[in-house]
């Protein structure tokens, strides 16, 4: 869960800074805590403040898009199956094999994407397929193997007729569409973000809690005040990690669309 991971980390980092500057004022000689003082560090804060709002809502402008364009491929990829199982109904009964494939590898693909819902219905798929090694990974050779191979059978059928020429073409066309669809599902699911530009962004928030340190008077409201803006950062920091990865962490893409696609292949 390296979302919550980031989240407490910068949590940390910001009460850690308030904590320091909250210690440094004391030792500060009296030049430096006069009001034009004072007022400069304000007037910096206030630039860093904005730098910081600007860039956090950028980024989770950014991640949530990404987000909702993964989700909207998931739904455009599970649709494409459909079409494809419906043009191999259509063919006739020599689509059988290949529709059982079709079926094992989308319920196979459910249960290795989504592990920890349940488990689609029946005993007709492989489960003992490996997790992805990485949280932001859905690659699986043998998902990948099992989709192959009912291509391969697909291109291996005899048409007897123009219309089951077209319909050939057809699978073939939604077949090779599928394929294109589950690997820019694949490339969707890795991190965007680049991590020096986290750190970055981390660098700008520690300064800017140091300064609320510097000039916080010594109370319980301001302190509790100060908490509560360094869990609203963190949180903020959670949601942008944890979007950005939209097939791991608690916000993931509904497995919906891909089941309704399993129960249309069943029918």
């Amino acid at each position: 869960m390296h979302e919550i991971g980031s989240a407490l980390l910068v949590f940390v980092l910001l009460l850690t800074a308030t904590l320091i500057g909250v210690i440094v004022r004391p030792l500060l000689p009296e030049e430096h805590k006069k009001h034009e003082t004072v007022q400069l560090v304000q007037l910096v804060i206030g630039m860093l403040v904005t730098f910081a709002a600007l860039v956090l809502g950028l980024m989770t402008a950014s991640a949530k898009s990404s987000f909702d364009t993964a989700s909207n491929d998931l739904r455009a990829y599970a649709a494409t199956l459909i079409e494809l199982d419906t043009t191999l109904r259509e063919y006739g009964g020599d689509t059988d094999s290949t529709r059982r494939l079709l079926r094992a590898y989308t319920a196979a693909a459910i249960a290795n994407t989504w592990p920890s819902e349940t488990l689609p219905s029946g005993d007709d798929y492989p489960k003992d397929l490996p997790a992805p090694t990485q949280p932001d990974r859905l690659e699986n050779t043998r998902l990948g193997d099992m989709l192959n191979l009912a291509g391969v059978e697909m291109r291996r059928l005899s048409a007897h007729d123009s219309l089951h020429q077209t319909l050939r073409d057809n699978g073939n066309a939604l077949f090779a569409r599928a394929v294109d669809a589950r690997w820019k599902l694949i490339e969707e699911a890795h991190s965007s973000i680049s991590k020096p530009f986290l750190l970055t962004l981390a660098f700008w928030l520690v300064v800017i809690f140091l300064s609320f340190g510097l000039i916080t008077p010594r109370n319980a409201l301001a302190l509790v005040t100060i908490t509560l803006g360094a869990v609203s950062i963190a949180s903020a920091i959670y949601v942008i990690v944890d979007l950005d990865t939209p097939f791991s962490g608690p916000i993931i893409i509904s497995s919906q669309p891909m089941r309704d696609a399993l129960a249309h292949m069943r029918r």
